[in-house]
């Protein structure tokens, strides 16, 4: 084993903050890439549905006035 405890692992003989820095910036950024793409899915199915709610209200009252 290269290391000899957990405290040497994390600390890592003085840059154990850089490298750990490193792999929490990397992990989120990866996390980032993962979970935008459905939250912009989501966001436009519910923009698209409430266009489409809109325009089907503005055609019941074209339609209705008769």
């Amino acid at each position: 084993m290269y290391f000899q405890s957990l405290d040497a692992l994390l600390h890592m003989d003085g840059h154990g903050v850089f490298v750990w820095s490193a792999y929490l910036i990397t992990s989120a950024v990866i996390a980032l890439i993962l979970v935008a793409p459905g939250r912009r899915r989501r966001r436009f199915l519910r923009q698209l549905a409430g266009e489409v709610k809109r325009q089907q209200a503005a055609a019941g009252d074209t339609r209705g006035g008769d």
